[in-house]
């Protein structure tokens, strides 16, 4: 009887469970289509951004000029790690962390090397092996471009300052509902994409101002996007994350379901039948 008290009690629980994880899967499922419709409709503009300083960048003589594109010497490097600030998202979270310390142990100047994070669960792990920066976490109540371009504005005036020679994004990439890729990403200095040359020289175009005003006034708003759309991909990736591991909780606890119950009716199928015995073996003591 004890062994079937213990069995209830565990079937019990395992559909509580499965009962939070299916919810916590139709939450995350709602999210996630806001998310993913999100990045989707931002890809295109920073894409068309991108392309604009592509295309100026092609046309210019020489370097471009701007703080913004310089590259540096030094080895000081810092590392933005975005996350979540919520768990149960399977290795979301993890692999952030991972990419991180990897990056750590193939840095050239370990000593040279910062973190700094965006999202509650990297910076619990990572605090205990670096100096954090900074930790931004409330930005995720209300994702929205003005507080990320404030952010922004304070890596670009790091930057410029000479605190760092590199500032790094690393971040999940939304591509799927169960796939998502981790990206390091460098935010600065700025590396303009090479353009095909023979493609824009034949385009005839009147700037005003001049293409290296335009260029200097467009690489702010260009860093802006950048790193809003990195937050609109992890934002997406993590609810994709956690509703793939919240569907495959709840098949487990489902499939843990049961072969519980299984294995209560044959416990309890045993119990009847030495109840039968006992019985029987009773009744012939009697008989005797």
């Amino acid at each position: 009887m004890a062994n079937l008290k213990a069995l209830r009690s565990r079937i019990t629980s395992v559909k509580s469970t499965k009962q939070i994880t299916s919810a916590m899967k139709m939450v995350s499922a709602a999210k996630l289509s806001k998310a993913q419709e999100a990045i989707e409709n931002m890809r295109p503009y920073a894409e068309k951004l991108t392309e604009i300083i592509q295309n100026l960048s092609a046309t210019m003589e020489g370097e471009i000029g701007s703080e913004l594109a310089k590259e540096r010497d030094g080895n000081r490097t810092l590392v933005i790690a975005l996350s979540s600030n919520r768990g149960l998202a399977g290795a979301f979270n993890a692999n952030i962390v991972k990419k991180v310390n990897k990056m750590y142990e193939h840095s050239n100047d370990q000593d040279n090397f910062h973190v700094a994070c965006i999202g509650k669960k990297a910076s619990d792990v990572l605090k205990k092996q670096f100096d954090l920066v900074f930790n931004e976490n409330e930005i995720y109540d209300n994702l929205d471009f003005e507080h990320t371009a404030v952010i922004a504005e304070d890596l670009m005036e790091k930057f410029t300052h000479d605190e760092y020679d590199r500032i790094v994004l690393v971040y999940n990439q939304f591509k799927n509902a169960a796939t998502q890729i981790i990206q390091e990403e460098q935010f600065l200095p700025i590396v303009p994409p090479e353009a095909d040359k023979s493609a824009v020289a034949n385009q005839d175009y009147i700037f005003e101002p001049d293409k290296k005003e335009i260029l200097e006034d467009l690489m702010p708003k260009s860093l802006k996007i950048q790193l809003f759309k990195a937050l609109r991909d992890s934002f997406a990736s993590e609810h994709g994350a956690r509703m793939t591991a919240m569907h495959k909780a709840t098949e487990n606890a489902t499939e843990l379901s049961e072969d519980l119950n299984l294995e209560y009716n044959k416990a309890r199928q045993a119990s009847i039948t030495n109840e039968i015995l006992e019985i029987v073996a009773g009744a012939e003591a009697l008989a005797d």
